[in-house]
């Protein structure tokens, strides 16, 4: 199973930078979107299909143009997840998850924190999202967790550790929080397989960041320990640019 994580930055500007095209030929099984920034009724499901994605499942947020994620599948799940059961976490449209004979697929966007009045509600979202997969797990051992965490893990992860040590998204409090995460039973696929630096998913449109490599990884594939005898390959892929992100890979046996 190749499984896609992208932060598109609105679903409709990617389609018109040739996201469509692109999907075509990268060819996963699953792709799991954030950022869509869209209702179901603006987007064009139907262009979708044509590219191979007869299965499509949107969470928008309540709020017009904003957050929001999707799965898109070649193969029809046997049960769709819409958000968490927790309502705040639930009007932004910040998770979706399907199901399939042995393995459930999560599309995560969790909140920035770069606005002081956000970070006590993304670490009040992180804590909840802890207790959620805790409880989750027990029902869904194998489980892959894509998305946008907005958080550096290590500063293996950032152009400039240092610099951004006090920047929302490397703070120590939000790092030790996925480091929480990990080691409770999640695997970083990415690091799992690739031990060297520079390798980034996001970068600011300012200061020609992407084109110097002066990135962040704050997107993931995380998977339940269970699974990690079968991760066989795991990449970013920055070539794709219809948004500041870039798509991230996992295949799973």
């Amino acid at each position: 199973m190749k499984i896609i994580s992208y932060n598109v930055n609105g679903i409709r500007a990617a389609i018109t930078k040739g996201f469509l095209d692109w999907l075509q030929v990268a060819n996963p099984d699953i792709i799991c979107l954030q950022e869509i920034k869209a209702t179901e009724d603006q987007i064009p499901k139907l262009e979708i299909e044509a590219a191979g994605y007869a299965y499509q499942y949107y969470f928008p947020a309540q709020k017009k143009g904003y957050s929001g994620v999707a799965i898109l599948c070649k193969s029809e799940p046997k049960n769709v997840v819409f958000g968490t059961g927790i309502d705040y976490m639930d009007f932004e449209g910040r998770n979706i998850r399907v199901d399939f004979d042995g393995i459930s697929v999560m599309s995560l966007y969790l909140p920035s924190g770069t606005n002081i009045d956000r970070l006590d509600h993304k670490f009040k979202y992180m804590d909840d999202f802890f207790d959620y997969i805790n409880h989750l797990k027990k029902s869904i051992p194998n489980l892959v967790i894509c998305g946008d965490y907005n958080i550096c893990h290590q500063a293996i992860d950032i152009h400039d550790p240092i610099r951004n040590a006090k920047v929302s998204g490397f703070l120590p409090e939000e790092r030790a929080w996925l480091d929480k995460f990990i080691k409770n039973g999640m695997v970083d696929t990415f690091r799992h397989l690739n031990k060297e630096p520079h390798h980034y998913s996001w970068w600011s449109y300012r200061a020609n960041a992407r084109a110097n490599n002066k990135g962040w990884r704050i997107d993931y594939c995380m998977a339940t320990q269970t699974l990690q005898p079968n991760i066989k390959r795991a990449l970013i892929l920055p070539e794709a640019k219809h948004s500041d992100h870039c798509p991230i890979l996992v295949e799973i046996e």
